[in-house]
């Protein structure tokens, strides 16, 4: 892991096509502003893991009911 400091208003780049910018500090909490193309997904770690556990229960409730039309 990159560990870098930054202060309000300094800039990252990812890549070629994505910019991380300090908005505001504030005590613990950083506000941070993501400038990424349209078709670039940016999700906050928390939403991206219950993305993926939805994302599994669909999968196994459709292999469950393929499993049960092959049955009957």
């Amino acid at each position: 892991m990159l560990v870098l400091s930054r202060k309000k208003n300094e800039k990252l780049q990812l890549g070629d096509s994505i910019q991380v910018t300090v908005i505001k500090v504030s005590g613990d909490k950083v506000r941070l502003g993501i400038e990424a193309p349209s078709d670039t997904l940016v999700l906050r770690k928390e939403l991206a893991k219950l993305q993926e556990q939805i994302s599994i229960e669909i999968t196994e409730q459709s292999e469950d009911s393929d499993t049960l039309r092959e049955s009957a």
